[in-house]
């Protein structure tokens, strides 16, 4: 065993030491470049993460105000279909009124036309019973006027009950004791065509009766023939 108090002692021990501190600085040097190494890795690695992370939150911003305004073109193109549905509901419903008032009207046409068709065919009723009662009227005429002496009138009545053209059927050789003596029936015809008797003179208790019977029959000769009957009969009371 080396003895303490030999000389070389105190030079080994110090180059002992020597060693050993210099491999603890060594070694305090590798620690420190790799300390160093990895806080640069470290480094690099937070700013590439913080810049992915920018990135990524410009991304989302990005993205946010894109699903922004899509969301509003959304409201926009609903609120504007809205708009577009009420519209056509608006349209059909004015198609569908305007479709009842064309059926209504159509209604209204075929009715007219039926009642045209009618009035047409009353008319041409009216004017053939017209006819009829023409003939009627100058049948009784001659027969009347040249067998009895009788005379028609045209007049123009001018108060409301004998109101328009009318005819008056004079009759005469009726009283035995005054044959120029004038016994007067006044008549016309209606607007559905029937014939009215407006008045006698003298006056005939049996007039309307006549009347009726004669709206019945439609013959007027045989009609005049009555009435003078009847004046017969009353000027021989």
């Amino acid at each position: 065993m080396t003895s303490i108090t030999d000389p070389n002692m105190s030079d080994r021990f110090t180059n002992t030491m020597e060693e050993i501190h210099s491999k603890q600085l060594k070694s305090y040097g590798e620690i420190i470049d790799a300390t160093t190494e990895f806080c640069q890795s470290h480094r690099q690695f937070v700013k590439s993460a913080l810049d992915t992370c920018l990135k990524k939150c410009k991304d989302d911003e990005m993205l946010f105000e894109t699903i922004q305004t899509f969301k509003r073109d959304s409201q926009h193109r609903n609120a504007s279909l809205k708009e577009k549905q009420q519209a056509i509901s608006e349209m059909i419903s004015e198609i569908q009124q305007k479709e009842m008032q064309k059926d209504d009207i159509i209604q209204k046409i075929e009715k007219l036309k039926e009642e045209q068709a009618k009035r047409k065919d009353l008319i041409e009723s009216q004017h053939k019973a017209n006819k009829d009662r023409l003939r009627n009227l100058q049948k009784a005429r001659l027969v009347f006027q040249e067998h009895l002496g009788m005379e028609i009138r045209t007049i123009h009545g001018k108060t409301q009950l004998v109101k328009g053209e009318k005819l008056q059927f004079v009759f005469r050789n009726i009283n035995p004791s005054d044959q120029d003596s004038a016994y007067v029936v006044t008549m016309g015809i209606k607007e559905d065509g029937a014939y009215q008797i407006v008045s006698s003179d003298p006056a005939l208790e049996c007039l309307p009766a006549l009347e009726s019977r004669l709206q019945e029959t439609n013959n007027l000769p045989a009609f005049l023939a009555n009435i003078r009957k009847e004046f017969i009969s009353q000027a021989r009371r």
